[in-house]
């Protein structure tokens, strides 16, 4: 039995908190490490307050995702791996700086670093379909996330949005913090990551979107498909010369209040479509794939608060149901469902805690095994133990998760969770692998 430890992370975050500390004016404020403070490094003597005031809100966010294979799995060794995501970013309120109605600016820089347990739970040869540490991925490199201007209309009730944006911030969106990829935002995005592009991966594209009324909105975004944005090395990569066509997504939206106590509602309808090219997984003859055509799909996203703890809407227990569908031809995953609870303030001691379990199944397009029969049967591979067979991937795989968020400061969280997966990677030769994990948010 083998156990790896990941220390290296450590120093990093050392590093960058001091150099954060050395940025502080010269100091750290007096207030810094207080419980209160939304910041570790403090409100600097209420000079970031006030620059919020007057339009200047920046933030520096680390999130540190841990996770230890605690048995089966493709490779059961106990092992644990560690990932983690710095975020800088500014966000300059222009009514307040220029007089410029309704319209703000946002520039963020990330960076993404580490290993992801996932690729020992899953046959290396095929990965698993979700991750059970969300924050890898999408290259493990420096990216300029988000460098986008927008302007509001007619008293706001249009609003437009363009420059480097990812497309998971504007359309099925939501606020998640479980680990498992599965349970997060931007699910839609999660099945189609060859052509939907969640964070940290931006585009050039952008945003139009009507405020019906304060709770109704309607959407429709349009999105440069270059898949250069997507590799490693690329982060701040501006031309398009390797554009292969474009996303459209369209989205109905309502976030209401309901009831006395105002709980929070979250509803999205939405539907994209993809111009670029892709391979028609039922036409696999010959040794090759003999036609190509666009992707498109549809997703659903309810979230609702369902009670308030003494009339506090912050508290109380809430559901999310997801799912996806996408079309058969060019998608290796052809639908997605989940639902999730979470419970805010589960304790009078300690109101800013969370409780959150929740199931995620994710089903392989038909098609697409039908195509790994094919091959094998082509290339005469039979045995699963062979480094040229392809491994079915057929049916479903399940996620579960729990997990328990403790607010220990305003600007800091740790999060321990469990998760089991069930046919990793949709391979039936794979055991269920049982994970435990751990992670969290700071704010500097």
């Amino acid at each position: 039995m083998k156990t790896i430890f990941a220390l290296r992370p450590l120093p990093r975050l050392v590093a960058g908190t001091l150099m954060l500390a050395m940025f502080s004016s010269g100091a750290i404020a007096a207030d810094a490490f207080s419980y209160d403070s939304p910041w570790m490094l403090g409100d600097w003597n209420g000079s970031r307050a006030q620059l919020e005031n007057e339009g200047v809100k920046f933030d520096v966010n680390y999130t540190m995702e841990s996770a230890a294979n605690l048995g089966g799995g493709a490779d059961s060794h106990t092992s644990m791996r560690y990932s983690d995501q710095w975020a800088f970013g500014a966000n300059l309120d222009l009514q307040k700086l220029l007089d410029w109605q309704d319209a703000q600016f946002q520039v963020t820089v990330t960076n993404r670093d580490g290993r992801n347990i996932s690729d020992q739970v899953a046959d290396r040869r095929t990965g698993m379909l979700s991750s059970v540490q969300e924050v890898y991925g999408r290259g493990q490199t420096w990216r300029l996330t988000q460098f986008w201007l927008s302007k509001g209309l007619f008293d706001n009730r249009v609003n437009l949005k363009a420059g480097r944006v990812t497309v998971g911030e504007d359309f099925d969106s939501l606020d998640s913090k479980f680990q498992n990829l599965a349970f997060g935002s931007g699910q839609a995005g999660n099945w189609r990551g060859d052509r939907w592009f969640n964070w940290p991966v931006s585009q050039w594209g952008g945003r139009v979107k009507a405020n019906i009324t304060p709770d109704l909105f309607f959407q429709v975004g349009f999105y440069n498909q270059n898949r250069a944005n997507y590799d490693r090395g690329d982060g701040f990569r501006l031309d398009t010369r390797h554009s292969e066509g474009n996303l459209v997504p369209v989205e109905l939206g309502w976030k209401p209040t309901l009831g006395a106590a105002g709980l929070p509602g979250n509803y999205r309808l939405g539907y994209y479509y993809s111009s670029v090219n892709g391979d028609n997984y039922g036409s696999w003859r010959e040794g090759g794939y003999q036609r190509q055509d666009h992707a498109y799909g549809g997703y659903l996203l309810l979230q609702q608060q369902l009670t308030a703890q003494g009339g506090d809407a912050s508290r109380g227990l809430g559901i999310t149901v997801q799912a996806v569908m996408n079309d058969r031809k060019t998608s290796k995953t052809d639908n997605y469902q989940s639902i999730s609870f979470t419970w805010k303030g589960p304790f009078d001691a300690r109101p800013q805690d969370e409780i959150g379990a929740g199931v995620a199944r994710i089903h392989v397009n038909s098609a697409y095994s039908r195509a790994l029969r094919q091959q094998n049967a082509a290339s005469g591979e039979t045995r699963f133990d062979s480094p040229a067979y392809l491994p079915l991937q057929a049916g479903s795989e399940y996620n579960y998760e729990i997990y328990y968020n403790a607010q220990l400061a305003k600007w800091l969280q740790l999060r321990p969770n469990l998760q089991y997966v069930v046919a990793p990677g949709a391979v039936g030769e794979v055991k269920d692998a049982f994970v435990g994990g751990i992670s969290a948010n700071i704010n500097f």
